[in-house]
């Protein structure tokens, strides 16, 4: 759980010495577009044991006082409402989140690109917030013909119809919330318009997924497929790289695919591309840091699963389909595991089974406890209170929490908050638990066991309330749910 597989700062410093040559080979400019999490790529830290959610930005810091950035939302994304699964947060949210981030840490943010734009009602309202905010907001369009009819896109029809986002440093760095937002595109559009105002500019992609040296089906190549069942993302040989250099090299297929359009806009503004496949124009030294190939192998099964849950529970939310399913479940058999392969799983179902009440699992590093559903807390909060114990050497006869602290926060809850169940959540449960440790020095003991659970494997066999998630989320545990709900209701909220 705890096994280091990547080397995180000969990732930085390989990483960092391989963009200094990539802006050095463009004299005047270059889009650096980022592919996946610039801040907080925990999706990298749970596939990768070992790499740090932050290393991105600590390569930049180096280079900020010639770095700006570009931040690429997509307009369908914020019509549909869509969110970060990590952090539980919508897309347009999380501009404004990243915004203040680049601003906290001295990178200045030229504006905000709208991709996709079709005069979408809930984009129109986030462009009005972007300029109450004093934040410049840009338009970019939907191409007819995109990507293959080259000389509609790279013409006053094409990237000549979106907003010019002007900026002034020698490095732009474009990023997003997630996948999907049109951030190739975006940079595209500005090397037709730079060139349109003689500037000369060039184009790079830092991207971490999918390594690119190593096998097509290897676990963390896999994991990005299940990450990207929503995008239908599929991991490809590059046959551009694969004819230019002799060399099998593994990208994703919207990269394969937009690579004839990247290399005709270049050839139309400079006569000539200088890559010869979507691998060249990347910059992706992960592959050259990973020290443990069985510890990454099996924290991307684990994440394989992780994915499929919440693809699962997505589709009985109505955000997901079966196509979605079905590749998820796909994934699995290729890695050779099934639903099953997180030791939680089977665990947390046992419970569920003796009780007949909903139950959680966590996994720790001295082994696997198990909460139930009761009239005083839920599995989730039950589980939680076990795990501090065992992490703690407490006893499991202990009582953390006497019922004088409970009851009265339970009518709170009924008599004066309007709550039906009277249940303890996992927030309620850790605020009693820290007044608890106020008088109690087991209970003290109890609470600096919280940061051991960062990491830790959970499942529950109910999706959980969002207070729940969020807790376990705040805490670091990967939890999984079930795709059911505890009762038959319509309303979960």
């Amino acid at each position: 759980m705890n096994n280091i597989g990547f080397d995180n700062n000969k990732y930085i410093e390989l990483q960092s010495k391989k963009i200094l040559e990539r802006i050095s080979s463009f004299g005047g400019k270059l889009y650096l577009e980022f592919g996946g999490k610039l801040f907080d790529d925990y999706h990298a830290s749970r596939v990768l044991p070992g790499f740090c959610p932050d290393s991105k930005i600590k390569m930049l810091l180096n280079l900020k006082e010639n770095a700006e950035t570009i931040i690429v939302v997509s307009a369908n994304a914020i019509e549909q409402n869509k969110l970060r699964g990590d952090l539980g947060i919508t897309y347009d949210d999380d501009a404004l989140r990243l915004i203040d981030a680049f601003n906290e840490v001295g990178i200045s943010v030229c504006g905000v690109v709208v991709s996709q734009y079709t005069k979408q009602p809930a984009a129109d309202n986030f462009i009005k917030r972007l300029e109450n905010l004093g934040v410049r907001a840009y338009r970019h369009y939907p191409i007819e013909g995109y990507p293959t009819n080259v000389s509609t896109i790279v013409s006053d029809e094409g990237y000549g119809k979106n907003e010019y986002v002007k900026t002034t440093k020698p490095l732009i760095v474009v990023t997003a919330p997630g996948p999907g937002s049109g951030k190739m595109a975006t940079c595209l559009s500005q090397l037709y318009h730079d060139n349109l105002n003689g500037i000369k500019a060039g184009y790079a992609k830092f991207e971490t997924f999918p390594i690119w040296n190593l096998p097509l089906k290897h676990p963390v190549n896999m994991a990005y497929e299940a990450a990207t069942v929503d995008l239908n993302d599929v991991n490809m040989i590059d046959p551009f790289h694969l004819e230019a250099t002799g060399v099998t090299a593994v990208n994703y297929n919207r990269d394969i695919e937009i690579f004839p359009v990247l290399k005709a806009i270049f050839e139309k503004i400079y006569g000539s591309c200088p890559y010869k496949s979507p691998t060249d124009m990347g910059v992706n030294m992960a592959g050259y840091c990973i020290v443990d190939d069985g510890v990454v192998s099996r924290a991307s099964k684990d994440e394989i699963v992780r994915r499929y849950f919440d693809t699962m529970c997505r589709k009985v939310n109505g955000l997901a389909d079966s196509e979605e399913i079905y590749k998820a479940e796909l994934i699995m058999n290729q890695v050779g595991i099934d639903s099953t392969y997180r030791k939680v799983v089977k665990a947390a179902t046992e419970k569920s089974e003796l009780t007949g009440e909903p139950a959680t699992a966590i996994e720790l590093p001295q082994g696997i406890v198990t909460g139930k559903t009761s009239n005083l807390m839920g599995a989730s909060a039950s589980a939680l209170l076990n795990a501090l114990k065992m992490l703690g050497g407490i006893e499991d006869s202990y009582l953390l929490l006497p019922v004088e602290i409970i009851e009265p926060i339970q009518k709170l809850k009924i008599q004066n908050l309007g709550n039906r169940n009277p249940r303890l959540h996992a927030d309620e449960i850790l605020i009693a638990l820290s007044i608890a440790a106020t008088t109690d020095p087991v209970a003290e003991h109890a609470m600096s066991q919280l940061p051991k659970l960062k990491g830790c494997e959970a499942h529950t066999t109910v999706i959980v309330s969002e207070v729940d998630k969020n807790v376990y989320r705040k805490l670091g545990l990967n939890l999984t749910c079930t795709p059911v709900y505890a009762t038959k209701k319509l309303y979960h909220k």
